[in-house]
C-alpha cells in the first residue's frame, strides 16, 4: 500500500441535531470551544465556508508549540457534508478530509474520512480525530452554545 492510499475512518454519535453539529464544526467561535484533544487548545480558527474558500485552525500544545492546519473547501453541503483539503506542512501534498453529518433520531452521527495521509501521520491523526470528537461530544452533551466545559479546558 502506498502512502497516497492510506485512509482513516472515525465516527461518533453526537447528542445534538445535525444543524447544531454542522454549525459547531464550521463556526470559528464554536470550534475554539470544543476542538481538542485534551492536551491541545484552539486559540484561533477562521473559515471562508464556500467551495474554494480557505480555512485555518491553530492547535496549541501544552508546551506552547502551535501547529497550523490549513486547507480549502472542496464541497460545502450544509448540514450534510464537508470535503476539504488538509495541510500541516505547506510544502507537502494536501490530504483530503470528508465529514458527513447523518441524522440519527435527535442525535447526529459524524463520520470522518481522512485520506491521502502518510503512514507516519496515521497514529497522530487517529488520536487527534478521536480527541476532537470527544470534545465535540462533551460540548454538545453540555447543552452549551458558548462556554467550553471546564473539563475540556487546559487550565
Amino acid at each position: 500500500m502506498t502512502d497516497a492510499a492510506l485512509t482513516l475512518i472515525v465516527r461518533r454519535h453526537i447528542p445534538a441535531s445535525r444543524d447544531r453539529v454542522f454549525d459547531a464544526w464550521t463556526d470559528p467561535a464554536l470550534v475554539q470551544l470544543w476542538w481538542g484533544p485534551a492536551e491541545v487548545r484552539c486559540p484561533h480558527a477562521e473559515f471562508d465556508l464556500k467551495v474554494g474558500g480557505k480555512y485555518r485552525i491553530a492547535n496549541e500544545f501544552e508546551d506552547g508549540r502551535v501547529l497550523w492546519i490549513e486547507g480549502e473547501f472542496v464541497v460545502v453541503d450544509p448540514p450534510a457534508r464537508l470535503v476539504y483539503t488538509w495541510r500541516t506542512d505547506p510544502d507537502a501534498d494536501p490530504e483530503l478530509v470528508t465529514v458527513r453529518f447523518e441524522a440519527s433520531g435527535a442525535d447526529t452521527e459524524v463520520i470522518v474520512l481522512h485520506e491521502r495521509m502518510a503512514e507516519a501521520a496515521r497514529a497522530g491523526h487517529e488520536k487527534g480525530w478521536f480527541g476532537w470528537l470527544d470534545g465535540l461530544e462533551q460540548w454538545a452533551a453540555s447543552g452549551s452554545s458558548g462556554c467550553r466545559p471546564l473539563s475540556l479546558m487546559n487550565v
